[in-house]
């Protein structure tokens, strides 16, 4: 993959812990390489998923997420949605706009969308 083009979001949080672990269940993971030396701050993470996609957390300014009132929303294409699904006790259904998906919410209110296209599961007519 060339870097170019290359779109990845910075998605803020309240608790960086929290939505760190929330992303590994997904997958996402930061490699030890991107951990800071002992003592040193940690408000930045790089999460990947080996397959591509990339996730950035860092703090949110003190305020600025509110419960219920987080703007923010990820879709996660992932062939594996009933795998995820089952991660989260969730129940993917197909939709009209042709994506087989399920929608969870990170600890800050974030909504993910976990999905794959109708016409590229493994069975589908």
């Amino acid at each position: 993959m060339s870097p170019s083009g290359a779109l990845i979001a910075i998605l803020p949080c309240n608790d960086l812990n929290a939505s760190e672990r929330f992303y590994n269940r997904l997958g996402f993971a930061r490699p030890d390489s991107e951990r800071p030396a002992p003592g040193e701050p940690d408000t930045y993470r790089m999460l990947s998923n080996g397959k591509g996609g990339y996730l950035h957390l860092t703090d949110a300014v003190a305020g600025w997420l509110t419960p219920g009132r987080n703007p923010f929303g990820l879709y996660l294409y992932l062939e594996s949605v009933d795998a995820a699904a089952r991660e989260f006790q969730q129940s993917p259904e197909d939709k009209p706009w042709g994506m087989y998906e399920f929608a969870i919410s990170d600890p800050d209110e974030t909504l993910v969308r976990v999905g794959w296209p109708i016409p590229l599961r493994t069975g589908a007519q």
